[in-house]
């Protein structure tokens, strides 16, 4: 798996370490069960800061792409085939509008939403 990183792009390194490692599962450049580098060794590997690969890598860990045994190591999910083109930014957004959108014919006005967000994010319910 080549892995390249383009600093002059606008997508974060961490988004394209994603956006790559999923590409490489659904092209089957890597399969189910196969280990990837360390994240100091990725990171060492592409000059790379490793707090970036860790960002990349919880990142697919949540997403279920990559499944990580601890000591033993990184390794593609057995179902990450499946899970490389779930978008949470895009479900995130849809839920969002969705339940705004519910508020609004409820009779809330936008301000009051924004508040009941803020103090929802902030543990103030």
């Amino acid at each position: 798996m080549d892995i390249e990183i383009n600093i002059e792009d606008s997508l974060p390194i961490f988004a394209q370490l994603v956006e790559q490692i999923k590409s490489a599962v659904q092209s089957e450049k890597i399969k189910p069960g196969d280990a990837l580098p360390s994240i100091r060794q990725l990171a060492n590997d592409l000059d790379i800061n490793s707090k970036t690969v860790a960002k990349a890598y919880q990142l697919l860990e949540r997403d279920s792409v990559i499944k990580s045994k601890g000591y033993r190591g990184t390794f593609i999910h057995e179902e990450a085939i499946h899970h490389t083109n779930f978008d949470i930014n895009h479900w995130i957004t849809t839920k969002l509008a969705e339940t705004v959108s519910l508020l609004r014919t409820s009779g809330a006005t936008d301000s009051e939403i924004r508040k009941a967000f803020t103090n929802v994010m902030n543990n103030k319910h």
